[in-house]
């Protein structure tokens, strides 16, 4: 098994996990609600714990794209790096989203007031905390679509039709999350799957690269 293919699976395996792990994202509503709070917390922890183990995955598939379209002029390497970035930040999202919030909900279930006004205070925050970290994910890993998308165009490594999708995906992104696009389960979820769509579609065409190689040699 080549890296091509390895880095497609990867790809492909980390884009379906994101979108699974937004599919099925509670809201905080759902946590609140009667009867319900032990469920949607294994279900808030589980698909989080789901997106936690998929960002090393997506960044293995990030190394093997960024050596495929490599070019003199870095705009591969420079993709890698900010992707990394924004690994980072949707990594602490993902742990204040999915391990803090339903603590925070069992606190202001359990406390009497005046005391659960200031859970819902920290659970404000929080919730303010994930938005900021999550808004840095979708504009790093937006600007990395683009720049691997423009060295896609520069060495034809790849299909152009994948890299005008990038460029186009990528600023769409962009401004929506500069507009103030509520980056709720809803919200980020659609600016996701644009996204993921971008990387399956990458993904499978560097599986389809070493199939090519393998029936030319």
């Amino acid at each position: 098994m080549t890296d091509n293919t390895k880095g497609g699976i990867a790809l492909i395996a980390g884009s379906l996990a994101g979108i699974i792990t937004m599919g099925l994202h509670p809201t905080v509503r759902d946590l609140s609600a009667p009867d319900q709070l032990a469920s949607m917390t294994l279900l808030l922890i589980g698909v989080h714990a789901l997106a936690v183990l998929s960002l090393p995955i997506m960044f293995l598939g990030a190394v093997a794209l960024s050596r495929r379209v490599a070019s003199p002029d870095r705009l591969a390497i420079a993709a890698l790096v900010v992707y990394g970035f924004a690994l980072t930040a949707v990594l602490v999202a993902a742990v204040v989203d999915g391990f803090v919030v339903p603590s925070l909900v069992r606190e202001i279930m359990s406390a009497a007031p005046p005391t659960s006004e200031g859970w819902r205070i920290a659970l404000y925050y929080n919730g303010f905390l994930n938005q900021a970290f999550a808004r840095v994910f979708l504009v790093a890993s937006s600007t990395s679509i683009v720049l691997w998308s423009a060295s896609i165009i520069r060495t034809r490594a790849l299909t152009t039709g994948v890299a005008i999708y990038g460029l186009l995906v990528g600023p769409a992104v962009v401004i929506a999350v500069v507009s103030g696009l509520r980056l709720d389960p809803h919200g980020a979820g659609s600016l996701i799957l644009g996204q993921s769509l971008w990387f399956i579609v990458v993904g499978i065409l560097l599986w389809k690269f070493k199939e090519k190689q393998c029936l030319n040699a």
